[in-house]
């Protein structure tokens, strides 16, 4: 490819090309544009709307339209499209995903899509990554908006319903993945129209594509309600696994995020908890918890993937570094985490409504994303949601000097060589923008720096209100800024006086993160819009990456060179085992993405189901005909299951058969088993049919039509709420068991779809027979009322990605063969899960 690329260009060149002719054309179109008065301007949108509903497509006015934009844009903002904003906005309007390196004003550029979509009326989301840059975005954009003539919404996580609604309703509404995936599922949980929130998915232009599609992709978006379970096992569990030790009593999987009891370990679990056979399916329980405690106590570490904070256990966002207020981990392992910190336990939850932001975000009508880092994920983009990546030229040529990785032995050495450059760079005045990976570490960078008397910010999860501000003052002088990851991200650095003259911002990388595309976006700080700029990255042999995932051939090589403390080595053979290690971590990751979204496809299907039925319930349409069709299949399938022929005692299965219908919808007496015991199957099925038919007439004309219609849709409602959410935890605890599957030669994800479809038909039919059940048990002087099933507590982006033992019929002795077919001992192969 690289010799074609030479002589063709790349693809995104290619592509370039071919929308400049258009970018030449809404050019051509300014000066007539600068003519125009603030109200012919403001016009313009009612005349591109009138001729959109006369046949025009948005394609066609795409040039007016953006020139339009541009032109109100000079007017309120005082700014003016450059060239290569308008190529970034028409790409963004064809679909797709447009990459345009920090400081090029993805911002301003949203504008323009978003302008011409919205002109259809039927809504634009504009998706960013947090409160704070989404109400930033609506405050500062809503001026060219408005002036055009268009209402601008913002969805934030403090909004009560009403102001949600309203936010909704506007022509273009921004807000956070999380506030409009959660609002989503809420609007599938109401049990009146009027409480939904969201109209139909449109248009969504999703700024920081990479990190809401890609790096938040693994999390599914999760609400919750209270379980029943208590809380005190955690505890208990907590103390034994306190007791144990590592490689004797467990073992630590650092690449697979999981720790495994030894025999030792397994032996311990047994006398403590004074069971005969920790592996036996009957301690089930007793192995999730101690499974938990575990990883609570070895895998979890406090301020790096969560924090203690007034007496309450808060997930760090791993991507962000920033505090994930209200969400919880599930499956009990925040529960278990409490425990380990000695903080109140709360209860399990249990799961109301859950999807994946892969399928959330591919049921919009049209997708397109922007992002400084994309081409890295390419293949991802356009496997997983069908989107290409463009590479948008810069305004001006980078002048950034991105320096070779330096190596050091230990950690210790690492920090040292790293507070010794910042002391000097200090010294000339240059301002420095340290990247760290976890709070943790950013907190001994500062202490370091105390030590040395040299002032800086500290920009973590624990400041996250003030990290905008912080980041925006990195480019000043004499300034010295740490920084977990991506905090403060789309916020711009603008240098300071004189600090061009003294090289720009220098960028210092105290660890390579696992991802390509977050080195990238923390070099991309410096060297905005062609300023000058520098970056390097300083790593040692004890950073997890390379602790992990790098290979034994280098640890081997700085070995024999005898490297101290204080000494680096820079080598290109270096930088490729990282980038190697780099590579193996996102192909892992990518692997996960695609079996989580493999297993929520499956229940995405089931979920569209589920969802097109509560919307015809809540649409108000009339049921009759539906229940009647459901009442004949409860019956007759009753008739078929008990009377299948085979049987010699006719008279015995009628009398089975006449009980069990009278549990569901037939009064007691009205059947006779004699005259029954005389007809065929067929004859017995229209029998039982009419009588039960003449019965719910009779009810109809008890409540009167129009009140029967409205309990059917009430008890329809709830029976489907409650099963679906039985049915969500059903198929999470399948889940949990399709590891063990590869065993037996069986692809996890096919016989997840296989069983998850047997299980969805089961529930499907359960939902009939309640549902007649109930309703043939109304009673007039208390017809249902809607209302909700559950109790929403909580809101969680699962990132647990736990594993939990399969449930066996036959209880198997610890030496005895697997009952999943492995041909290992009990003991282990299944019996080790926990």
């Amino acid at each position: 490819m690289g010799i074609l690329d030479k002589i063709f260009g790349t693809y995104s060149e290619r592509e370039v090309k071919r929308i400049i002719p258009i970018v030449d054309k809404i050019d051509a179109l300014s000066d007539s544009m600068e003519k125009l008065t603030d109200e012919q301007l403001r016009a313009k949108t009612d005349e591109f709307k009138k001729r959109l509903s006369n046949g025009e497509t948005l394609d066609d006015i795409l040039p007016e339209a953006f020139a339009v934009v541009r032109e109100a844009s000079v007017r309120t903002l005082g700014m003016k499209h450059y060239r290569e904003q308008l190529i970034g906005g028409i790409v963004l309007h064809q679909g797709r995903i447009a990459e345009m390196k920090t400081g090029e004003g993805k911002t301003l550029v949203a504008t323009l899509p978003a302008y011409l979509n919205a002109l259809t009326g039927e809504g634009v989301h504009i998706v960013t990554v947090n409160d704070y840059l989404a109400k930033r975005d609506r405050d500062w954009m809503s001026q060219v908006y408005e002036f055009l003539g268009l209402t601008v919404g913002v969805i934030i996580h403090s909004l009560n319903h009403e102001e949600r609604q309203k936010a909704y309703a506007c022509d273009i509404t921004y807000g956070t993945n999380n506030e409009f995936g959660f609002d989503y599922l809420r609007d599938n949980m109401v049990v009146y129209k009027e409480e939904r929130v969201q109209r139909k998915l449109n248009f969504a232009i999703v700024d920081e594509v990479d990190s809401i599609l890609i790096d938040e992709a693994r999390t599914p978006l999760i609400i919750s309600g209270e379980g029943e379970k208590s809380t005190d096992f955690y505890k208990v569990a907590d103390f034994f696994v306190k007791t144990l030790k590592k490689d004797i009593d467990f073992t630590v999987d650092e690449k697979a995020n999981s720790v495994i009891l030894t025999d030792a370990g397994v032996e311990a679990a047994e006398k403590f908890f004074r069971i005969e056979n920790y592996a036996d399916p009957s301690h089930m329980e007793i192995q999730h918890h101690v499974a938990q405690a575990l990883k609570a106590n070895y895998i979890m570490k406090k301020d790096k993937d969560y924090m203690v904070k007034d007496g309450e256990v808060i997930i760090v966002d791993e991507f962000t570094g920033r505090l994930m207020e209200g969400r919880r981990y599930s499956d009990g392992l925040h529960q278990a985490i409490e425990a380990k910190e000695g903080v109140n336990v709360q209860r399990e939850s249990r799961t109301l409504a859950t999807i994946t932001f892969q399928n959330y975000f591919r049921m919009f009508k049209k997708l397109s994303g922007m992002t400084g880092t994309a081409l890295t994920e390419e293949n991802e983009f356009r496997e997983i949601y069908g989107l290409d990546v463009i590479v948008i030229p810069t305004h001006r040529p980078v002048a950034r000097i991105d320096y070779p990785d330096v190596v050091y032995k230990t950690e210790k050495g690492k920090f040292n060589a790293i507070v010794e450059e910042i002391v000097e760079t200090h010294a000339t005045g240059q301002p420095v923008l340290v990247g760290t990976v976890s709070i943790e570490k950013s907190e001994m960078l500062s202490a370091l720096l105390k030590r040395r008397g040299i002032p800086h910010q500290v920009l973590n999860a624990k400041y996250h209100e003030k990290e905008a501000e912080i980041v925006s003052y990195a480019g000043e002088k004499g300034m010295v800024t740490i920084a977990t990851n991506m905090a403060g991200r789309g916020t711009d650095i603008k240098l300071g006086e004189g600090v061009t003259e003294l090289g720009g911002l220098k960028i210092i990388g105290t660890e390579r993160h696992e991802s390509r595309r977050i080195d990238n976006q923390l070099r991309g700080r410096s060297g905005r819009q062609g300023d000058p700029g520098s970056s390097r990255f300083y790593i040692s042999l004890e950073d997890d990456l390379m602790r992990i995932f790098g290979s034994e051939r280098l640890q081997t090589i700085v070995g024999k060179l005898g490297l101290q403390d204080d000494e680096a080595i820079e080598s290109k053979m270096v930088t490729s085992a990282i980038e190697n290690a780099q590579k193996k971590v996102e192909g892992n990751n990518f692997d996960i993405r695609k079996t989580l979204l493999g297993y929520d496809d499956v229940m995405n299907q089931q979920r569209e189901v589920i969802y097109k039925q509560r919307a015809t319930v809540l649409e108000g349409n009339d049921l009759k005909e539906q229940i009647q069709d459901m009442l004949q299949e409860v019956v007759y399938n009753a008739v078929d299951s008990h009377l299948s022929g085979l049987e010699e005692d006719v008279q015995g299965d009628v009398e089975k058969l006449i009980h069990y219908l009278e549990d569901i919808c037939i009064p007691h007496g009205l059947l006779k088993a004699e005259e029954l015991a005389k007809m065929s199957n067929d004859e017995i099925k229209e029998k039982a049919l009419s009588v039960a038919t003449d019965i719910y007439k009779k009810k109809e004309e008890e409540f009167g039509s129009e009140q029967m219609r409205e309990i059917e849709r009430v008890i329809l409602l709830r029976v489907v709420d409650t099963k679906w959410m039985d049915h969500i935890d059903n198929m999470d605890h399948l889940k949990q068991g399709m590891g063990l599957r590869a065993y037996k030669q069986q692809d996890p994800v096919q016989a997840y779809q296989f069983e998850g479809s047997e299980m969805f038909n089961e529930m499907i039919y359960n939902i009939k027979v309640d549902t007649v059940k109930y309703l043939f048990r109304v009673k007039m002087e208390r017809a249902p009322e809607r209302e909700k099933v559950a109790k929403e507590t909580g809101t969680s982006h699962d990132d647990s990605l736990k594993k939990e033992p399969v449930k066996k019929d036959k209880k198997a002795g610890r030496n005895d063969p697997c009952p999943c077919g492995s041909g290992k001992k009990y003991k282990n192969c299944c019996g080790r899960m926990a």
